[in-house]
């Protein structure tokens, strides 16, 4: 095996011509330079350079291994600067999960200012339900994962998983418009029993919150469709084939349609983030600083709007 430092004795000799030259440029005494090149000799059994009482020379065997020198001497600089460049956070690769309607603002607001300051870091998005995205951001194939909580279907948290939630989002109550509730701004859920519902198709537990929280009411809701894709959703309800129950975030587009909000104590969803304790990626940090910034202007958007 050949010894790196050797080498870089060889190169410097290469370079600067003589013995104490390459000793000043090494910081080290001419008889310690000396040393070393006679080791490498010996362990690769060639001669490396021609000895004249004034003069140093390299052989061919020197020549062609000087090269290889330099060669390795870049190619330790460009791992230096890459390494330099993951440590700082400005390379590297970043993992992120997160549900569909975080990827309608809340999402693009934090990636697009991270990678406008941080252009290096190669980003894989992920899209899944907390209850899937968990086990792989525990199992370290996610940095980390956008994710939502409600109160009447939690997950159970994993003690090698941090949760970090940002804000509440209300639930909203999405009606066609020549609904008989169209001109209400706020509705109770026992005032929708009887209607047709297009609802969803439930998280882990696989029992939608809508049915929890009906039955709390004494109810059980008529669902006419399921989707967990709410343009879909809303569409269906904007065609008069019923009600449906979506959060503030998944309102993407309201145009034909009349959105109420739900003064119930319990439907709303905890949106926040959830990383790994012994996560070292440098880019973690300067992700979740741009995804809680993010966070605290789409919470006041929310409190403006659909502030009770």
């Amino acid at each position: 095996m050949l010894n790196s430092a050797r080498l870089q004795v060889l190169l410097e000799i290469a370079r600067r011509g003589t013995i104490v030259a390459a000793a000043q440029a090494l910081h080290l005494s001419p008889s310690a330079i000396s040393h070393q090149l006679a080791r490498l000799e010996q362990e690769l059994g060639v001669a490396l350079v021609e000895r004249a009482p004034q003069s140093l020379r390299l052989t061919p065997a020197g020549v062609r291994l000087a090269e290889h020198a330099q060669a390795i001497a870049d190619l330790m600089a460009v791992a230096q600067d890459d390494l330099r460049a993951h440590s700082q956070g400005a390379a590297g690769v970043l993992r992120i999960g997160f549900f569909a309607s975080a990827g309608l603002d809340l999402l693009p607001r934090a990636l697009a200012a991270f990678a406008a300051d941080h252009p290096q870091v190669e980003l894989e998005l992920i899209m899944g339900q907390p209850h899937e995205l968990v086990p792989d951001l525990e199992a370290g194939r996610l940095d980390a994962a956008v994710v939502f909580e409600h109160p009447l279907d939690p997950w159970c948290r994993r003690a090698a998983v941090d949760v970090r939630m940002y804000f509440e989002e209300p639930q909203l109550v999405v009606v066609p418009l020549r609904h008989r509730l169209g001109r209400r701004s706020v509705v109770r859920l026992a005032e929708l029993e009887g209607e047709s519902w297009i609802g969803t198709h439930g998280g882990s537990t696989g029992e939608p919150v809508l049915e929890r929280a009906c039955a709390a009411e004494g109810f059980r809701p008529r669902v006419r469709c399921r989707s967990d894709h709410y343009q879909v959703t809303i569409n269906l309800a904007r065609a008069g084939m019923g009600v449906a129950l979506i959060p503030a975030l998944g309102l993407a587009d309201s145009a034909g349609v009349h959105v109420c909000r739900l003064d119930h104590p319990q439907l709303h969803r905890r949106i926040g983030v959830a990383t790994r304790a012994t996560n070292r990626n440098p880019a973690l940090r300067a992700f979740l600083a741009e995804l809680g910034a993010a966070a605290g202007e789409i919470r006041s958007l929310l409190d403006m709007r659909w502030a009770l």
